[in-house]
């Protein structure tokens, strides 16, 4: 199994990141990126990717951090060997916080940055379906993963149509995820990775607990079930698929 999203960096595993890397080994996770959202988290990300073989970096300003975003930090992050993405980065509409505009300042350079650049990107979008496409509209050529996806089937389609992949989280396991699992059933083989964004969205049966990619099966089961397969299969191809995207080393 790959985990093409999670923050192992993040604070909830201070206490026994060690641990939590031996128990994803022993879950069978083969790998995983460890996601940046913000100048302090993608040095974070890329000091663990460069200690621990099977990890690798995204680096960006998520719209969280969107009034520190920087270019020249954000290109001097890309040139270390261990980050192969830009990521996660878009727009966040549920707090507005910060305002929208900075949110789509920060988002559009970023794009540029990967337009120039050549790297696949990681985007966040919350509430801002509209916005967030209207945005990767304008960069045709740039290419990557809507994680954790929370859009139409419609919206799919047309992102599909771009080029995109798609990343089902946890989410899909939850009892009001329709719409997760209709677009779950819908993308094709060659465009669907899976994801944890532990120390998030934890799937069931153990949602309300911290998440980790140890439990990356359960969200592979789901879609496993849902898409009429094999766990073995959904394991193989949303493996092949990130290592794909982010053109990791096979």
């Amino acid at each position: 199994m790959f985990d093409s999203h999670a923050h192992l960096c993040d604070h909830k595993f201070d206490e026994d990141r060690e641990a939590v890397l031996r128990k994803m080994k022993d879950e069978g996770v083969t790998g995983f990126m460890e996601i940046g959202v913000s100048e302090e988290t993608s040095n974070d990300a890329l000091r663990l990717a460069e200690a621990i073989d099977g990890v690798y970096a995204a680096v960006g300003y998520h719209p969280d951090a969107a009034s520190e975003a920087d270019p020249e930090i954000l290109k001097s992050l890309l040139r270390n060997p261990k980050a192969y993405a830009i990521g996660e980065i878009g727009l966040d509409y549920y707090y507005e916080d910060p305002p929208r505009e900075i949110q789509q300042k920060a988002f559009r350079m970023q794009m540029q940055i990967a337009e120039e650049t050549g790297y696949p990107v990681i985007i966040h979008d919350r509430d801002a379906h509209g916005d967030t496409l209207q945005i990767l509209s304008e960069h045709p050529s740039v290419i990557g993963v809507m994680h954790s996806y929370s859009g139409s089937a419609e919206m799919a389609k047309t992102l599909l149509k771009m080029g995109w992949y798609i990343s089902f989280s946890g989410v899909v396991t939850f009892k009001n995820a329709r719409q997760s699992v209709e677009v779950a059933a819908m993308v094709p083989d060659d465009r669907i990775l899976a994801e944890t964004d532990s120390p998030y969205l934890t799937p069931v049966p153990f949602r309300g607990h911290r998440n980790d990619s140890g439990y990356m099966k359960y969200t592979i089961e789901k879609l496993a079930e849902i898409r009429g397969t094999t766990f073995e299969h959904i394991e193989r191809i949303t493996e092949e698929n990130a290592r794909t995207l982010f053109r990791l080393p096979r």
